[in-house]
């Protein structure tokens, strides 16, 4: 999808047309104008639907919203709820943890964004598939947000977080990067403002060894997902995230591939209960 089809649908809807000539394929796409004025989502998953693709069949929605939609589960609009920013991996697992510690009670909304031509999650190279199946497992409800070339990403997150009438918190399982907890703080937590909502960081600066207890104690197994130069650390897809497989990395790897040398899928649907903590 060429990156101005966002600019040409913008332009459209300001002069009132209720459809455009896709310019790649040359079919006429219709506008979100266009669908409004058929009351009712059709259920197609159509690019600009203003309906939140609430009549796309469950089990079809992952491969077909290209806006953010619920992909699993129901969000009740009088329940305030944390919203964890959902990558599926360790850290992610992590962070659920530290919150059912925290606040055992308080409802939980899980945002993933994903890439929306390969349906995966950027750099973890999960398939949005296996996210439905975490959510699935965890039985927490799940937000995709499609992110399109030619897209604002802020403006991507803050249309799934509509989504979420009352959000309390922002949740990010981030580790120690200082330079991505100043962005989320710069460019998330306006936006966090504007909804009355905080940002919050459970596992920051917390200890290795104590995260690795905690991964351990969960019972979930972590595999990686994906690495970006597996003869550089000598690991490869598909192994197991374990202590095992930190004590074999070159010195000056990261553990826990916080700086990008490895991202891990937790596959919590073989466990019985990830988020039983001590």
């Amino acid at each position: 999808m060429e990156a101005d089809v966002w600019t040409i649908h913008e332009r459209a809807c300001e002069r009132g047309e209720p459809s455009y000539v896709d310019p790649e394929s040359g079919l006429i796409v219709l506008t979100e104008l266009g669908l409004e004025a058929r009351g009712a989502c059709c259920g197609c998953g159509c690019r600009h639907c203003p309906y939140e693709h609430e009549n796309v069949p469950a089990d079809t929605r992952a491969g077909r919203i290209q806006r953010p939609a619920i992909l699993h589960g129901r969000i009740d609009d009088d329940t305030g709820y944390d919203v964890l920013f959902w990558s599926g991996g360790k850290d992610s697992l992590l962070a659920r943890r530290a919150l059912a510690r925290e606040r055992p009670s308080r409802p939980l909304v899980l945002l993933t964004s994903f890439d929306a031509s390969t349906r995966a999650v950027a750099h973890q190279e999960i398939g949005l598939d296996q996210i439905v199946r975490q959510a699935d497992a965890l039985k927490l409800p799940l937000i995709g947000v499609p992110l399109h070339a030619g897209q604002v990403y802020l403006d991507q997150i803050e249309q799934g977080l509509r989504l979420v009438p009352r959000p309390i918190r922002l949740v990010f399982g981030d580790l120690h990067l200082a330079e991505i907890r100043t962005w989320r703080e710069q460019e998330l937590g306006p936006l966090a403002e504007r909804r009355g909502a905080q940002l919050h960081f459970p596992l920051w600066n917390i200890d290795y060894d104590v995260l690795l207890d905690d991964l351990e104690a969960s019972g979930v197994r972590c595999v990686i997902s994906a690495v970006p130069d597996p003869a550089e650390i000598g690991i490869s897809v598909g192994q197991r995230f374990d202590r095992s497989l930190i004590d074999a990395l070159p010195p000056g790897v990261d553990p826990f591939g916080e700086t990008g040398e490895f991202h891990t899928l937790a596959q919590v649907w073989d466990t019985p209960a990830p988020l039983r903590a001590k």
